[in-house]
């Protein structure tokens, strides 16, 4: 059992405990990475709940995994352990769904689907992680593939939205330029 006990009362002074019993200011940096690699996962938890076809179904739960290790990985500093293999999976899962879909010419206007702009929203959530972990890095020590990994996943959740909307027939709708 990991948790035998939810209310601890030990933040109640504005600290939190890493995995390796560190103390840490709630504002810290890495707090606020932790913080954010969570709320992408709870955000992808609110995505699953919609309807979506099987394969992208399965790539979320897989991404939530890696959101964990993610997790660990920053909850224990003197740890590296957030494997390149993650980047690479999320580079084949980009090459994959992105081969079915027609080129851009414009940008996308976030939306389509409820399933569509539930991803669009995760996707601003891993950018917010992304710029997160990289305040982080400009003092202290993140996993070595974190930032790669989420650049990554922002770009694989765009691609996704895009496939969600078209696995439901909604059309894409661009940006019109000096719309008046």
């Amino acid at each position: 059992m990991r948790l035998t006990k939810i209310t601890t009362r030990t933040g109640d002074k504005g600290c939190t405990g890493l995995a390796d019993g560190t103390r840490l200011e709630k504002g810290h940096a890495r707090i606020s990475a932790l913080g954010s690699a969570d709320e992408l996962s709870s955000q992808l938890g609110v995505l699953l709940a919609e309807e979506l076809p099987q394969d992208i179904r399965i790539a979320l739960l897989h991404i939530q995994n890696d959101l964990f290790d993610l997790g660990g990985a920053l909850a224990l500093p003197t740890l590296d352990t957030f494997a390149v293999s993650k980047v690479a999976w999320l580079d084949d899962q980009l090459e994959h769904y992105s081969a079915d879909l027609p080129p851009l010419r414009e940008f996308i206007m976030p939306g389509g689907s409820r399933a569509g702009a539930l991803c669009h929203v995760a996707r601003t959530v891993a950018r917010r992680a992304e710029r997160d972990l990289a305040v982080l890095s400009q003092s202290n020590a993140v996993p070595q593939n974190a930032l790669p990994y989420m650049n990554r996943l922002s770009d694989l959740l765009f691609v996704l939205s895009r496939c969600i909307n078209r696995s439901q027939a909604i059309p894409e709708i661009f940006w019109q330029r000096n719309n008046k």
